[in-house]
């Protein structure tokens, strides 16, 4: 029976990551350092039959250890959110980039077959639009003067208007915080060192996701989990900018589906690969729908006519990759899985750090 190694496997993906892979007849090690932001207001739960080894993925000893007899790696350890990678730096390529390099190099010897990390569709920056002639543009920034005044989408050539359409893995990658850098820096250390050491090494760049379990008091984390925290808490969900910027949201489950995939499949050695519902909703309307879900539906969004240092208006993802390359087929649609959702949120209860990550971000100019 093959064992495989999932960093970062006590989180809120790499438990849903480790009961796909033991219900399909892999053991499981985790190795995870439990950090308080993550983990300090819930007790975690993994599957049962997997093994929890702590420690930090910076610790070479600790890692060679947990390696000991393991196939392949699923690695997820890393500090997760783009406005708190704008001021701690240091912590995010401390955790992310060093993180990976020291698992690299403790794998080396080592008869480790397979490994895949979890980049994130921040590296893309914007996404992909469409001009009214047609033309497809991978590379667009928004102007900060656009922004200070409150014009939220991109223009395109001639300060032309643009649609917004899905994007796929040969967009180029347009780094905008150093949370995306330092993704990045893993899915190409990942992808290097198995072309240099013979083992098949896979990137799955993942769209936004959802689902029980989340770290809801946890600012930095997904949106969705943010925006329940609120309303769990009688307080509208803070949206920066006017709401209409889209985004793509992909069910933990479906994500949990992917990496197992991402092991299995001998074809997607060496590519990086979007993982995502393949659907575009915009933020103001997914707050509306968990206010529904909630039943909580006359506390509307806050909209904050702000900008946060790092985000991005569009980007939703083209799967056609995943499809072809893994065989991945999304089950869960938002609409359809909000109500569980929502459901598990009330009955857990989270504090809300809505506020205190606005006012951290204020503090240090990352807010305009």
């Amino acid at each position: 029976m093959m064992t495989i190694l999932i960093t970062g496997g006590c989180g809120f993906i790499g438990r849903h990551v480790a009961e796909e892979l033991l219900k399909n007849g892999y053991d499981v090690r985790i190795l995870d350092a439990m950090i308080d932001q993550v983990h300090a207001d819930a007790e975690v739960s993994v599957p049962e039959g997997a093994q929890v080894v702590r420690g930090d993925v910076r610790n070479k000893d600790g890692v060679r250890a947990a390696l000991r007899d393991v196939a392949g790696v699923i690695h997820l350890a890393a500090e997760v959110g783009v406005g708190q990678s704008m001021y701690e730096i240091a912590r995010y390529v401390g955790a992310n980039d060093l993180g990976t390099a020291v698992l690299l190099e403790a794998m080396i010897s080592l008869p480790v077959e397979k490994i895949v990390v979890a980049s994130s569709m921040s590296v893309y920056g914007e996404g992909l639009y469409s001009t009214a002639s047609g033309q497809r543009l991978g590379y667009i920034r928004r102007r900060a003067d656009h922004i200070k005044g409150g014009h939220w989408d991109p223009l395109g050539p001639d300060d032309q208007p643009m649609t917004p359409v899905a994007t796929d893995e040969e967009k180029p990658v347009d780094l905008a915080s150093i949370y995306a850098l330092t993704k990045y820096a893993q899915e190409k250390q990942v992808l290097i060192f198995g072309e240099a050491y013979g083992l098949d090494a896979v990137a799955l760049r993942l769209f936004n996701v959802f689902g029980a379990g989340q770290a809801l008091s946890n600012p930095y984390t997904g949106v969705l989990a943010n925006f329940g925290s609120r309303l769990a808490n009688g307080q509208p969900p803070m949206i920066f900018e006017d709401g209409r910027q889209r985004r793509d949201f992909v069910h933990v489950r479906d994500v949990a589906v992917a990496f197992r995939l991402a092991l299995e499949k001998p074809a997607a050695s060496g590519h990086v690969i979007n993982i995502g519902s393949g659907q575009a909703y915009s933020i103001a309307d997914v707050a509306m729908l968990l206010a529904d879900a909630m039943g909580t539906p006359e506390i509307g969004p806050e909209i904050m006519h702000k900008a946060r240092s790092g985000d991005i208006r569009n980007c939703f993802a083209d799967i056609s990759k995943a499809r072809e390359l893994l065989g991945f087929e999304p089950k869960y649609r938002l609409e359809n899985a909000l109500a569980p959702f929502a459901e598990w949120v009330r009955q857990t209860g989270a504090v809300d750090r809505g506020a205190e990550m606005k006012r951290q971000l204020e503090e240090r100019g990352l807010v305009s």
